[in-house]
């Protein structure tokens, strides 16, 4: 079985322009993404701000990257929410819009057990018949898949891959001599950690700051011999980029590419004058060293 991508997969933010979804820069973007390696596109997950978009929202900007990207890459979509029956009903319509899999955080808030997890995720599946992405990222939920957790949902047909966002390479390690990883993949849900994640047979990443560097991203999962080297002018990058919470700097960095206004929306607030100036130019000498 053949895995949904490998390599950089992107998580797609939500462009705004005056507090509405701004469908063109989406458009533009996911040629441009696609025109720099991008191997999948997640739609809809933690970047794109996805609690602060309606159900319509939602439905409308799936459908505008479907359309623009005309089969050329796996279009992955975030409907795992707190609510199964709300996760059923979202991935249904993913499914409906033509989504090529789906991704499933684990729930927040109302938190379960791992026997509860394991009745949610196989409950969403099992409804849905697309390929699963499972998203461990306990740093946001306050939850997490354990090892065991996850063996037994690697049997299910339709979970088929993790976004591992722990950070905790012996969890890695220990995933990786439990699955069958000719059949499961393992993404990276950490743009930093990439280089020993790969060194390490992992599969790819879902990234982050990939929304404005694709193809330099995906030029690290591609040359095995400069990999260290190559990530350490996007290592300072990414470092300037812990000035606050994803998806605030990223929106910023975007919309110096012309995706959309810089906009988040509330509970998210900007980036002030003195922090956007500070990572305007560790994104310039990012730019400048790259190209010399």
């Amino acid at each position: 079985m053949t895995h949904i991508f490998e390599g950089t997969g992107v998580a797609l933010i939500t462009p705004f322009s005056n507090n509405e979804v701004d469908y063109q820069a989406i458009r533009n973007q996911v040629n441009y993404l696609i025109d720099n390696n991008i191997q999948s596109i997640v739609v809809n997950g933690t970047t794109a701000e996805n609690p602060t978009l309606t159900s319509e929202e939602k439905d409308n900007i799936l459908k505008t990257v479907i359309e623009e990207n005309a089969s050329r890459v796996p279009i992955i979509v975030g409907t795992g929410t707190n609510n199964t029956e709300n996760s059923i009903q979202a991935s249904l319509r993913a499914k409906a819009l033509g989504a090529d899999a789906i991704m499933l955080i684990t729930p927040y808030y109302l938190k379960t057990s791992q026997r509860g997890l394991i009745a949610h995720f196989e409950a969403i599946a099992n409804a849905t018949k697309l390929p699963v992405v499972l998203y461990n990222v306990p740093s946001r939920t306050n939850s997490t898949i354990e090892v065991e957790t996850l063996v037994h949902l690697s049997k299910n047909p339709y979970i088929v891959a993790l976004k591992d966002a722990t950070n905790d390479f012996d969890y890695f390690s220990e995933l990786q001599n439990k699955l069958d990883l000719e059949a499961f993949a393992l993404y990276s849900g950490n743009d930093d950690n990439i280089v020993d994640y790969y060194e390490q047979g992992g599969h790819g990443v879902i990234s982050v700051v990939a929304n404005v560097i694709p193809a330099a991203f995906q030029d690290i999962y591609k040359n095995h011999e400069q990999r260290a080297l190559r990530f350490q002018p996007i290592a300072q990058l990414l470092e300037a980029m812990t000035v606050d919470v994803n998806p605030i700097p990223i929106k910023y960095l975007a919309s110096l590419e012309g995706f959309g206004q810089y906009e988040v929306r509330l509970p998210l607030v900007p980036l002030n004058e003195e922090e956007q100036q500070r990572l305007k130019e560790a994104y310039q000498q990012y730019k400048v060293g790259v190209q010399s």
